[in-house]
């Protein structure tokens, strides 16, 4: 049976790893300036702005998440006592949203870890390109990252759907 201790679980889990989600992408911003500013190779120069732009993503998805999932938490937990209507209404649709926009950024991050090396590997034998090796490199190395993440965050969000559809169901249909 899917429980408050469920929805807990699961935003729990959400902030957890949105705060995985703004450390990885301090480390890469910091990354990106120590490659760019400090390293006088053209391929950390290319690799940096792959890696600084995805950082500020991470950053700033990472902060959006962790700023809302206590709030989302405790708004969840309270529906299931007062509002069972407004979980079918609402966060149903809400999560199968979010369901179907991770399959988009799974097919995105697969895309990009692609073409990052297809960069690298494609440029890493001419001198004249390393520019744009590193931009592959970093790329696919961010495209990575990204693709466990959203993974893993995927994986707990089809658990919490499909626990939330079940618990809605039991609600409906008591046995």
């Amino acid at each position: 049976m899917f429980t408050k201790a469920d929805v807990e679980a699961y935003f729990n889990g959400e902030k957890q790893e949105s705060l995985l989600f703004m450390i990885i992408g301090v480390v890469a911003v910091l990354a990106a300036t120590f490659l760019f500013f400090y390293l006088k190779h053209q391929w950390a120069k290319g690799a940096a702005i792959p890696v600084l732009l995805i950082g500020i993503i991470q950053l700033v998805v990472g902060y959006t998440v962790f700023s809302r999932s206590d709030e989302q938490r405790k708004d969840i937990v309270y529906k299931m006592d007062m509002n069972t209507d407004a979980l079918a209404k609402e966060e149903l649709p809400r999560m199968e949203k979010v369901m179907k926009n991770f399959a988009a950024y799974r097919y995105t991050e697969i895309g990009l870890l692609l073409t990052g090396a297809v960069l690298f590997v494609f440029f890493r034998s001419n001198p004249d390109k390393q520019f744009w090796m590193g931009i592959g490199a970093g790329l696919a190395l961010q495209a990575a990252l990204m693709l466990l993440a959203d993974g893993l965050a995927e994986r707990r969000g089809h658990k919490y759907l499909e626990g939330m559809k079940g618990y809605l169901h039991q609600l409906n249909h008591p046995s």
